[in-house]
């Protein structure tokens, strides 16, 4: 099956994103944990794990302080040279780096799959989330994180029109020039409301994101932006599409949730039928 172009040139356009960041993972524990609950250690440890759209091993690099027996990362860019390296500097062990299409692997099923941050930018998110559970064993746990529709009427109409020119540009035209100074209001504006947290601001856009992610510096807020302009596609994925995605078969639906994170996305999984 033959990989569709806008996914390939997604990969690529990420490959430059992950290639080009100091060796280590650009997301702290705090926010590692955070992206995975309902998920704890207890869901990892000793169990086999895949990770699709694994990028450079950001998240890999953590998840693997959880003991899984095997890990097994699956990205379709250059990036994963970055996720082995990542990896091999945590002195990680039992794990596994795949270059192929994330929406036709299949190998073994695992006890956990999970794809944070990818669905979003396939032509075809759906067949992101079916892969997602063809590489989650009866009985298993599966978690994905995605871009909400609600709560991103500023991203969607600001900064997206914005990314559909700026990915066209080479990445470090890209990243110095266009994403770079177009944080700047956004990052004055998050620290802003951090400091103040006055009642009255919390209606303001992207307030709980603004919280969030104000407990980093400059170059995260730089890797952000730069992430979400470097891409040729993205897609805000609806509540109803998730509720939808989640009444899936086999999936056990006493086990599903979908969680609204920072006011702008969804982290929802649940369990398959064993």
């Amino acid at each position: 099956m033959s990989i569709p172009a806008t996914d390939q040139r997604t990969a690529d356009a990420f490959a430059t994103s992950w290639n080009n960041l100091p060796e280590g993972s650009v997301y702290s524990t705090a926010q590692f944990e955070e992206w995975f609950a309902p998920l704890t250690r207890a869901d990892v440890e000793g169990r086999r794990v895949v990770e699709l759209g694994c990028g450079g091993g950001s998240l890999l690099t953590h998840i693997s302080t959880w003991a899984p027996s095997e890990l097994i990362g699956v990205d379709l860019g250059s990036s994963v040279e970055m996720a082995e390296r990542n990896m091999t500097r945590a002195g990680a062990r039992n794990f596994r780096i795949v270059k192929h299409d994330l929406t036709t692997y299949a190998e073994e099923p695992c006890d956990l799959a999970y794809c944070i941050g990818v669905l979003h930018h396939l032509k075809d998110p759906r067949a992101g989330f079916d892969a997602v559970l063809r590489n989650t064993l009866p009985g298993g746990r599966f978690h994905c994180w995605v871009y909400a529709h609600e709560g991103n009427a500023v991203i969607r109409w600001i900064v997206d029109p914005v990314r559909k020119i700026a990915s066209l540009f080479p990445w470090w035209f890209t990243k110095y020039a266009i994403a770079t100074p177009m944080v700047v209001p956004y990052f004055l504006y998050a620290k802003t409301l951090n400091a103040l947290r006055w009642p009255m601001m919390r209606n303001w856009p992207l307030y709980d994101y603004s919280l969030w992610i104000s407990q980093r510096g400059f170059a995260f807020f730089r890797h952000v932006a730069f992430d979400q302009l470097v891409t040729p596609s993205t897609v805000y994925i609806h509540k109803r599409t998730v509720e939808e995605w989640l009444r899936t078969e086999p999936i056990d639906p006493s086990s599903t949730y979908a969680i609204f994170r920072n006011g702008n996305s969804w982290k929802f999984g649940g369990r398959m039928k064993a």
